[in-house]
């Protein structure tokens, strides 16, 4: 037997080897997945949209004649008080008139002067007609709807000799040139309330109409953020909600706490052509917050997440461990030693990152993150952290 083994332990080893090489071949693989474990600690949730800050009191100073504009002197972050000059305005002069104009008027003011005149005439003679048959009614010779007749003709003589008096003024106050000194009776403009000057609108000097706007006043300091929500997501909102200020260009978020839910909504288009009802949602920032949000000033963006629920010590699970079950349920993939088990989860409240939950799962297990739809019930796997 040994001398047998002898002749052949080369063949034996080479069958060994070839024997071990097929059981490597297809012994089943440990699939590399990535994981992640369930965790307790502080998760919120909540609505998070684009807003902008403006000034919670800020004033639009506007023209109030339409006249000439004197330059605005004043520039955006100069501080006014209430009364202060702004700038002045003067009445605009008249447009001087062309010459086939002026010709045409002055044939019209001919024309008004003649017919002013007749009018007169014919009122003159109205009245003498009326003054003989007055004598000629106190003696009984003349008929009382004569008389009558006689004295509407003096009205109807008055009224006409009237409108064409109108006329002629008319047509001089059109042909009247403009003295040396119209449009010079200064109108000043002045701050309706102390603050900053926030913007200059209206700054050089020109002819302007009355309710132009020229400059904005406000307080900077004072400011408040303003974010429209869809109608569907303001209806969760209430006032006194905690908010959480990000990408306003400091490193940490602002807080904030809303203030108030405007009553009524607006349409809005969409980027995608989508209409959408908005809702302005006003929120004031917290009194540990105001030192850092003075650094923002009006029309500054930013994003603002109205928190409607949070917990210092939630059990969580990163929601890219998720999926959907064959009865329609959250399940998870649950590494238990190296080997994929499905469980059936319960799950409550739900943010971009954790998923709380209620029901399924202990604190500290490992679960696999973004499993593949290949992934089953007791695969052998692998995290790619350890491999």
């Amino acid at each position: 037997m040994i001398d047998l083994l002898k002749r052949w332990r080369w063949a034996i080893a080479i069958a060994a080897v070839l024997l071990l090489g097929l059981l490597y071949a297809f012994w089943p693989a440990s699939t590399p997945v990535d994981t992640g474990q369930v965790t307790r600690g502080a998760m919120s949730v909540g609505v998070t949209d684009d807003g902008v800050t403006r000034a919670e009191e800020y004033y639009v100073v506007s023209a109030p004649v339409t006249g000439y504009l004197d330059r605005i002197e004043l520039e955006s972050g100069d501080r006014v008080e209430r009364g202060a000059l702004i700038t002045r305005m003067r009445g605009r002069p008249s447009t001087p008139l062309d010459r086939r104009s002026e010709q045409e008027l002055r044939g019209a003011l001919a024309a008004a002067q003649a017919a002013s005149e007749a009018a007169s005439s014919t009122l003159e003679q109205s009245r003498r007609d009326l003054d003989r048959a007055e004598q000629l009614s106190e003696r009984g010779f003349l008929a009382r709807a004569d008389l009558e007749a006689l004295q509407t003709r003096v009205a109807t003589g008055e009224a006409a000799l009237a409108q064409a008096q109108a006329e002629v003024v008319r047509i001089r106050s059109q042909l009247s040139q403009p003295g040396a000194n119209a449009g010079d009776v200064p109108v000043p403009v002045r701050a309706p309330t102390s603050g900053s000057v926030m913007s200059v609108i209206n700054e050089s000097e020109g002819v302007i109409a009355e309710g132009t706007p020229l400059m904005t006043i406000g307080d900077p300091s004072q400011i408040e953020v303003v974010v429209d929500l869809l109608s569907r997501e303001a209806v969760r909102v209430s006032p006194g909600d905690r908010v959480e200020i990000s990408q306003w260009g400091g490193p940490d978020p602002l807080i904030g706490v809303v203030d108030r839910i405007e009553p009524y909504g607006k349409l809005k288009i969409s980027a995608l052509g989508i209409e959408e009802q908005r809702v302005n949602v006003i929120i004031a920032f917290a009194e540990d917050s105001r030192d850092e949000a003075a650094r923002l000033g009006h029309g500054y963006q930013l994003d603002a997440t109205v928190v409607l629920w949070r917990s210092e010590d939630a059990l969580r699970v990163p929601i890219g461990a998720l999926f959907r079950g064959g009865d329609g349920g959250w399940h998870v993939f649950v590494d238990d030693s190296g080997r994929a088990r499905e469980r059936a989860i319960t799950l409550d409240h739900i943010n971009d990152e954790h998923a709380e939950v209620i029901g399924g799962l202990e604190e500290g297990e490992v679960v696999v993150l973004n499993p593949g739809s290949a992934l089953e019930d007791g695969a052998r796997i692998a995290s790619r952290e350890e491999t």
